[in-house]
């Protein structure tokens, strides 16, 4: 009787999850530039309108979200507790 070699599957890396759309926005919003309407509508697929709702919502729920003018164009971030 012969063996037959013994065949191991192939080990797929796992991928981390993907970040949902709101994951993604605060994490454009903690950058340290942080991140302009544009940039968030295109990331996002949202309508400038949503993503202002958005921005609003983070503030009830307690974020510090800051926003400033930059050559003419409205940046936002989200400041870090504790830090002014």
């Amino acid at each position: 009787m012969t063996k037959t070699p013994s065949i191991k599957p192939k080990t797929v890396a796992a991928k981390p999850p993907a970040l949902s759309k709101n994951q993604t926005v605060i994490a454009l919003l903690v950058r340290e530039g942080g991140v302009t309407l544009e940039e968030i509508t295109q990331t996002t697929n949202w309508q400038p309108h949503s993503v202002r709702s958005f921005l609003t919502g983070l503030k009830k729920k307690g974020h510090n979200i800051e926003n400033d003018k930059v050559n003419g164009v409205r940046h936002y971030r989200i400041l870090k507790r504790g830090v002014e």
